[in-house]
């Protein structure tokens, strides 16, 4: 088989015999590199594959899925509560060049987070200067007064932080938004590559393949590491909403790998401004608590006084040193979509360094040119409410209807601040097993980097994939599926 093949056409024999690629950058096709032998050792191993063997072992795959409890919740379909998040057995490949690349944009993008978040609770250098407008900080809903003057450990606010790449036609990865708050999946990248050296080895054989399994120690230790001054052996928690929530089978999953307990809010109280646990010999001390609830059900004096999944008086003994919260409260002011467009500007800001990695173009519809922009080229972008995650509330103005494109006109024109848009990326594409055989479909990428005292990244990341024919759309929640990612070591 040829290292390069032509766009749009058949790809060779055996099981890539049918595979069409449209005009995208094909992840495993559209690659020459003469010094990435792994590459061609995976698409010869493939090709050689029978489709009926592939099939049975993807059904081999859900049915383990099923029995081990890896789901998430749709609390939206009435029809079926609990899923599994659909995997494909072709794996997507990355080289180690390739990673390099997003490795080094990663780690910048959250240094400079950090030092974002640093400055707009402190001296807010950044809005004086006129870098970014002070409205978009101080009136973001995401903002938390609460957070204003207190100095976190070691100045980290994103402990644990989710960058979501796309692949352009020319195969240059792109920043599409950020997850600061409280970013989900690393458990399926883990349980994903146990699956394919399970139910895959003849096709990883032989290979230099980065592992994933550091993670959940690498994430302990940067808890760890950022406990409150003074404490030599830190008690770290994972604090859960509970069972009903989408991704309690994650809460489970990483409580488990880093050996620490799994906690409610009422398994948790606070004595005299410090945080303690309640176990079956008493209150024991905590110095971290993972959270994987929202700020606004943290702590039911300082936010949502009817949240019974918090800790009453929580703020008060984080804003007095006793604890640390990671996330720390009030990093969504930098995974907003609108910050996002200035993310750019702030790294140059902070670093005095050019973005490793570019954002896609986008327009702010606050601002008069940006909404000017968008309203007259609706139908040819991508509109999104800056505080929506998960796929929902957008518009994919091309797939759109003359009825679905007027209705979003009039809530553009109604609230615009509410809105960001960007043109349309023809995503990379990677080769996915469909009902006919394997087929192009599209797929972004998510690198979860851990902070300590400094930032690792997993090698690899959650490789989502729109299994929908022409979908552009790879969030679980509406309809995607996930991938293994396979870091070529050398």
């Amino acid at each position: 088989m040829n290292d390069t093949v032509g766009r749009g056409q058949g790809q060779g024999a055996g099981l890539f015999a049918t595979y069409d690629v449209p005009s995208s950058f094909c992840e495993l096709m559209h690659r020459a590199d003469p010094a990435t032998p792994g590459l061609r050792c995976v698409r010869d191993r493939l090709a050689h594959f029978d489709l009926d063997e592939l099939r049975r072992r993807t059904a081999a795959v859900e049915a383990q899925l099923y029995r081990l409890g890896i789901t998430f919740t749709v609390y939206t379909d009435n029809q079926a509560i609990d899923r599994i998040l659909p995997f494909d057995v072709v794996p997507r490949i990355l080289t180690a060049a390739e990673w390099d690349h997003v490795e080094r944009g990663v780690r910048q993008r959250v240094q400079a987070i950090n030092l974002f978040l640093w400055d707009i609770y402190h001296d807010r250098h950044i809005l004086r200067d006129g870098i970014i407008p002070s409205e978009m900080v101080l009136g973001n809903a995401n903002y938390c007064s609460a957070m204003v003057g207190l100095d976190v450990p070691g100045g980290v606010y994103v402990h644990v932080n989710g960058t979501d790449l796309v692949r352009d036609p020319a195969g240059r990865f792109l920043i599409l938004e950020d997850n600061a708050r409280t970013p989900s999946g690393v458990s399926y990248v883990i349980e994903n590559r146990h699956m394919m050296l399970r139910m895959m080895p003849d096709l990883a054989s032989g290979l230099d393949i980065r592992p994933v399994d550091e993670y959940g120690p690498r994430l302990h230790r940067a808890l760890a590491e950022t406990a409150p001054q003074g404490v030599d052996d830190p008690q770290v928690v994972l604090l859960s909403p509970g069972i009903y929530n989408a991704a309690y089978f994650e809460h489970v999953f990483l409580a488990r790998e880093m050996g620490i307990p799994l906690v409610e809010g009422r398994d948790l109280m606070v004595v005299d401004g410090r945080v303690f646990m309640r176990t079956v010999a008493g209150l024991s001390p905590v110095h971290t608590i993972y959270r994987r609830l929202n700020d606004d059900f943290l702590d039911p004096e300082v936010f949502n006084p009817d949240s019974l999944l918090g800790v009453p008086g929580l703020v008060n003994a984080y804003r007095r040193g006793n604890v640390t919260i990671a996330n720390a409260l009030g990093t969504g002011v930098a995974d907003d979509k609108a910050v996002y467009a200035y993310m750019p500007r702030i790294i140059r800001y902070y670093l005095d360094q050019d973005p490793i990695l570019d954002n896609v173009e986008t327009h702010i519809c606050a601002e008069k040119a940006g909404l000017d922009y968008t309203l007259a080229n609706l139908e040819h972008l991508v509109v999104k409410p800056v505080g929506e995650s998960g796929g929902y509330g957008l518009l994919i103005g091309p797939h759109a209807t003359s009825a679905e494109l007027d209705d979003f006109r009039a809530r553009l024109m109604a609230d615009p601040a509410n809105y960001i848009s960007q043109p349309v990326i023809n995503l990379s594409v990677s080769p996915t097993l469909c009902p006919a055989g394997l087929e192009a479909r599209h797929v972004d990428l998510r690198p979860f980097a851990v902070t300590g005292k400094d930032t690792w990244v997993l090698p690899g990341g959650l490789s989502r994939v729109a299994l929908r024919k022409g979908s552009l759309v790879v969030n679980s929640s509406q309809g995607g599926g996930s991938k293994d990612t396979w870091v070529l070591a050398s």
